[in-house]
C-alpha cells in the first residue's frame, strides 16, 4: 500500500488538506511534509523522500506541486501517482522573482502579518471570501508558518526548476486540478501540465480560487480518490 504525502503551499500548514485527510486515513497511511527550514524546492524533495520508505503517492498544492514535482523526477520508481493542485510547472520569470523579493524584504519591515485581509482576494475567490471561518483558517496558517519560513520558501520557490522537460517522463497516474478563478497559478497552466502528463487527468473547478482543498473539499477529494483508484488498479 502506497503511502499519502500531502504537500502544502507557501504559507501553509496541514490544515490545507485536513478535510481530505481525514477521510483518507481510513484507507491509507498518511503524511505531511514538512516544507519549513529550507530555501530549496529540491531540498524539501529529498527531505520527504528520505523520511518515508516504500511507494508514495504524492499530492501538492502550489509550492507543494513544485516539490511533487521535483520528487517525482528524483525518485520516478517509488512515485505512484501524483496530485498537482492549483500549480504550475513553469519558472518563475523575472518579473516574479522581483516581487517575491520585495514581498520578503516587506516581511522583514516590522510585524510580520503573515496572509492579511488584503491579500486574501488573491488566495480565495469572491464567493469564499464570505467565510470568515475559511479565511480565518488562511490568516492563521500563515502566522504558524512566520516570516523566517516565508522567506525561506519564497528563496525556493525562485530558484525552482522547469519542470516541464520531465514530466512526460512521469508515466504513472496523475490529476491535474485548478479553480477557475485561480489568480495566482490560472487554468492555463494546468491545462500545459495535463498535455505533457502521460496519463492525466484535468478538473477545471468552476468558481473556485487558488486554495482549492479548502474552497472546494468534496471535489478536490473526489479528484485524489480518483487518483488513488487508478493507482490502485495499475
Amino acid at each position: 500500500m502506497s503511502t499519502i504525502i500531502f504537500i502544502p503551499g507557501l504559507l501553509c500548514t496541514q490544515a490545507l488538506f485536513a478535510q481530505q485527510a481525514s477521510l483518507l486515513a481510513n484507507t491509507h497511511q498518511i503524511r505531511t511534509a514538512d516544507t519549513t527550514g529550507s530555501d530549496s524546492i529540491t531540498a524539501m524533495a529529498e527531505r520527504l523522500l528520505a523520511q518515508t520508505q516504500g511507494p508514495l503517492i504524492l499530492i501538492g498544492l502550489s509550492m507543494g506541486g513544485y516539490v511533487t514535482m521535483e520528487a517525482a523526477r528524483l525518485a520516478p520508481e517509488r512515485v505512484r501517482g501524483i496530485g498537482l493542485f492549483s500549480t504550475s510547472a513553469q519558472a518563475d520569470t523575472d518579473d516574479r522573482k522581483q516581487i517575491r523579493r520585495d514581498l520578503v524584504r516587506l516581511s522583514s519591515i516590522g510585524r510580520f502579518k503573515g496572509v492579511t485581509p488584503r491579500l486574501l482576494p488573491k488566495l480565495l475567490s469572491e464567493q469564499a471570501l464570505a467565510d470568515e471561518v475559511l479565511s480565518k483558517t488562511v490568516m492563521q496558517m500563515a502566522e504558524e508558518i512566520g516570516q523566517q519560513n516565508f522567506a525561506l520558501q519564497q528563496q525556493a520557490i525562485m530558484d525552482r526548476p522547469d519542470q516541464r522537460p520531465y514530466l512526460p517522463s512521469f508515466t504513472g497516474p496523475s490529476v491535474v486540478v485548478c479553480g477557475e478563478h485561480d489568480a495566482l497559478t490560472p487554468p492555463e497552466l494546468s491545462s500545459e501540465m495535463a498535455e505533457l502528463l502521460p496519463d492525466c487527468d484535468l478538473r477545471l473547478l468552476p468558481g473556485v480560487g487558488h486554495l482549492s482543498t479548502l474552497e472546494a473539499p468534496q471535489a478536490c477529494l473526489q479528484a485524489m480518490q480518483s487518483l488513488l483508484k487508478r493507482v490502485e488498479q495499475g
